[in-house]
């Protein structure tokens, strides 16, 4: 019963979380495209995929949304972490390399922005207090 909760909380706070950096990117590409049109919007939503794909391969890595049982495992979690991480440094290189951002700016903000989501959002969620 306990681990039910659990998973329940943290499938609720996965799916917040996700939610608040798809606001963010979304804020940010209505903010850059008056000042720059496309090629911000464009670097914009490049910076925030750059932060949101490598969150989403962490994510079903580790089975928080779709399996019955999360991993708990010290080396899931590394796996997970590490895989991440090589992830968006392939990422930066595909980015900076294939398709260069037209204003560097808006593209490190908007990966910022989105990363910097992972400690702002635990003040947005609902604390839930029972009594023992």
């Amino acid at each position: 019963m306990v681990q039910r909760v659990e998973t329940q909380r943290r499938k609720a706070y996965v799916i917040r979380l996700t939610t608040a950096q798809l606001m963010v990117a979304l804020v940010g590409i209505l903010m850059a495209y008056p000042v720059a049109r496309m090629p911000g919007v464009f670097s914009v939503a490049t910076g925030a995929l750059v932060a949101l794909l490598p969150q989403a391969f962490f994510i079903q890595r580790m089975g928080i949304l779709h399996s019955k049982r999360t991993s708990r495992s010290g080396v899931d979690l590394f796996r997970a972490e590490a895989g991440k991480f090589g992830l968006t440094v392939a990422l930066f290189s595909a980015v900076f390399v294939v398709a260069p951002p037209s204003n560097p700016a808006f593209f490190f903000s908007a990966y910022v922005a989105v990363v910097l989501m992972h400690g702002l959002t635990p003040l947005f969620m609902r604390r839930h207090r029972t009594l023992d």
